[in-house]
């Protein structure tokens, strides 16, 4: 699909005319928000969906956002935001994976009274999705390349928050105190969100955050995750000269999954009315078959919105993986060793219902014709680090479907009932 307007150096860019501001009349009342739908603007969703088609071919995985931080400022600066709006801070120097940019924060006071309102995204993709090719078939987009996922997670919520940044620009709409937060390196432990703060965010006291799902899905509370790197130290030998004289780091590693599976404390746990999960994802060992493997990393992971009884999932697992290395032995009694790091990648949080961000969220699903429904997630969301760090925090989706796989699309209904609803909910109508 091609734009109307171009750069001097013949870059397609979302078309930058001024548009009517689009209102009925009881528009003039100025001050305090209202769920009536005739003072609501309407966004420009031609101009929305061009906007994600161009993020969408942009690559940007975790820690190389550089590139589309850079296309948003250009857009921002295109539709008259003030170079003094738009800052950057420095939390990609202070993430594990080395970043080329930090999280992007734009201010705007307001022209109307009311609490500072924020809107967020993340920019970062999976490396699935480089070199997508975002073609629109009827209502959905998808990659032209097959090898290729979209990356709608989540350039969708970051259409969704510039659009919205945008029209207010262009138009000069009316609207509270506002944020855009633009953050890195959330598909990598939710980096950006856990390093921003409430102060560089202008202390906001409503915050919306765009992700997957549809928009209807209200999520206000999402379950906490605890990391675990696994390094087991075995004994080599040769497996076929002198095989018992070696102590195998796998055959530790094997013994600790299977009774973490037999006793019910891997996948879906289940113990005394609580609920959680856990998982071994990842195994690297070994290095020929005919060497006793002497050393063995692995990485799981424990899940649960109960921090106790997570505490005891990672708990299984550690003992788990010291009892197995205790049972392997050599033929002259030597053992293997294990050594565990864990992490709170992100901690449980649950908003109340009244909550002020709730209430206005699904204010504005309603107003569009759509049903909100609260939900709890269990993945984590960059909404976990912002409640952790003050910001109450609730999550919309805006279309993406089978994310993270070469099969991903995006809703452009679903996608434009999002923008709908997040500029009702940044004008504050």
């Amino acid at each position: 699909m091609k734009r109307s307007s171009k750069t001097r150096a013949g870059t397609p860019q979302p078309p930058a005319r001024k548009k009517a501001v689009i209102l009925r009349p009881a528009a003039a009342a100025k001050g305090r928000a209202s769920p009536d739908p005739d003072r609501s603007p309407v966004p420009d969703l031609a101009a929305a969906r061009r906007t994600v088609l161009e993020l969408m071919r942009i690559p940007g995985v975790s820690g190389r956002e550089k590139a589309v931080a850079d296309r948003i400022c250009h857009w921002l600066r295109e539709a008259g935001c003030p170079k003094s709006a738009i800052s950057f801070d420095s939390a990609h120097t202070r993430t594990p994976v080395a970043g080329d940019v930090g999280n992007l924060i734009v201010k705007l006071p307001g022209t109307l009274p009311g609490p500072r309102r924020l809107l967020m995204a993340h920019m970062d993709t999976v490396p699935v999705c480089v070199g997508a090719k975002p073609v629109v078939s009827g209502r959905f987009v998808k990659s032209a390349d097959p090898t290729t996922g979209l990356g709608a997670d989540d350039r969708a919520g970051v259409a969704v928050v510039l659009s919205t940044a945008l029209e207010i620009l262009r138009r000069g709409l009316p609207h509270p105190p506002l944020t855009f937060f633009f953050a890195i390196q959330e598909e990598v432990g939710l980096w950006g969100a856990r390093l921003a703060s409430a102060a560089s965010l202008g202390r906001p006291g409503l915050a919306f955050n765009f992700d997957g799902g549809s928009v209807e899905k209200i999520t206000v509370g999402a379950t906490g995750g605890h990391r675990l790197d696994i390094a087991i130290e075995g004994i080599p030998s040769h497996a076929g000269v002198a095989p018992e004289k070696g102590v195998s780091a796998i055959a530790i590693a094997s013994l600790a999954i299977a009774s973490l599976v037999e006793d019910g404390w891997h996948g879906l746990v289940e113990k005394e009315s609580k609920r959680g999960t856990s998982n071994v994802g990842v195994i690297n060992a070994g290095s020929a078959t005919n060497v006793v493997a002497d050393s063995a990393s692995l990485r799981a992971e424990a899940r649960g919105h109960d921090a106790a009884f997570r505490g005891r999932i990672v708990k299984a697992i550690e003992t788990a993986f010291k009892e197995a290395a205790r049972r392997v032995k050599s033929s002259d009694g030597r053992t293997g060793r294990v050594t565990i790091a864990g992490r709170l990648d992100y901690e449980a949080f649950r908003l109340a219902d009244d909550e002020p961000c709730v209430a206005a969220a699904r204010e504005a699903v309603r107003a569009i014709g759509r049903t909100p429904r609260l939900d709890v997630s269990n993945g984590g969301l960059d909404a976990n680090w912002m409640a952790a760090n003050g910001i109450p925090t609730v999550t919309l989706g805006c279309g993406q479907m089978e994310i993270h796989t070469t099969h991903e699309k995006l809703d452009l209904v679903a996608f434009g009932n999002a923008c709908r609803a997040a500029l009702r909910l940044a004008t504050a109508t």
